[in-house]
């Protein structure tokens, strides 16, 4: 295609902007409103995405050990419990260890310790995480074997509740995100078919004159174009000052909340935006010249 031809399309382009200012300015707001709805729930449900990866990561199996076991014996099953397939890391906290920890859940009900005076129930452990939470239950089977081993415990029920909780986000998230995206579609395609309607009779002329369709598609493929990148433009740039205040003022709060930091995760997410943006752009133009493309 000659150059020439190029700067038409383009030059048509804006003049059918500036010609049709406040249709645009509708047109890239409404895009810029649709767009930054699909990247709001698009940037919520990824974190909420990181957060159930994050408390996946955490589970882990308490390995309690049998009192009268020697050092060496505790270093043994420790050793064992390592070599299994799948262990990260492997942690051993002495008796002692665990009733520092447990005087500190108490805070200031010290007092109920009282009765049991210098003695110290708590049994020696392992603290052991796996790569992988689903391989926390075939590990925890086999540590329940070992002698010296008086249990292994990892919270069953609470792990089925988290994998069946992280499904439904992953399902949930992904559905909301392709139902935001076909409503932008449709949005966009309306608004370029106002376009198209108000043209109509020039692109009936054009095609009786011996204009090729892509010759007429081209501009308003364009135009299209240019309002999903303009309107994804502004979405963005909104996205982009508002996440690192929300997270700030989030962790004022609730330190502990595992969101993603915000570089590069926000140049990700604006990549992805503006080629969402203009490639729906785009195709809402195709979907709405087909129509009035058939004189």
């Amino acid at each position: 295609m000659k150059i020439r031809t190029w700067e038409y399309f383009i030059r048509e382009v804006f003049v059918s902007l500036k010609r049709n200012s406040w249709m645009t300015f509708a047109s890239i707001s409404t895009v810029a409103l649709s767009l930054l709805i699909l990247g709001l729930f698009l940037i919520i449900v990824l974190n909420l995405n990181n957060m159930a990866t994050s408390l996946e990561s955490q589970v882990q199996i308490n390995v309690y050990l049998k009192d009268e076991l020697s050092d060496k014996k505790m270093e043994d099953i420790g050793q064992k419990i390592k070599k299994l397939p799948g262990v990260e890391e492997i942690k051993f906290v002495s008796k002692k260890e665990a009733m520092e920890r447990f005087k500190e859940r108490l805070g200031d009900q010290q007092t109920l310790l009282t009765a049991l005076g210098e003695s110290n129930p708590l049994p020696n452990a392992f603290e052991v995480k796996l790569r992988a939470p689903e391989q926390v239950k075939a590990a925890a089977n086999l540590i329940n074997e070992y002698e010296g081993v008086e249990n292994a415990k990892f919270g069953q029920d609470i792990i089925d509740q988290l994998f069946e909780l992280t499904k439904m986000i992953r399902i949930f998230g992904f559905i909301i995100i392709v139902f935001l995206a076909l409503a932008t579609i449709f949005i966009i395609s309306n608004t370029i078919r106002l376009t198209v309607f108000a043209r109509r009779k020039e692109i009936g002329i054009m095609k009786y004159v011996g204009a090729t369709d892509w010759f007429i598609r081209w501009p308003f493929l364009m135009e299209g174009m240019v309002l999903g990148l303009l309107g994804s433009a502004v979405a963005t740039f909104i996205l982009r000052n508002s996440y690192g205040a929300v997270v700030a003022k989030i962790y004022d709060t609730l330190t502990f909340l595992p969101l993603i930091p915000e570089q590069p995760f926000l140049n990700n997410v604006s990549i992805l935006m503006v080629v969402v943006g203009t490639a729906i752009g785009a195709l809402g133009s195709t979907i709405s010249l087909k129509r009035f493309m058939k004189v």
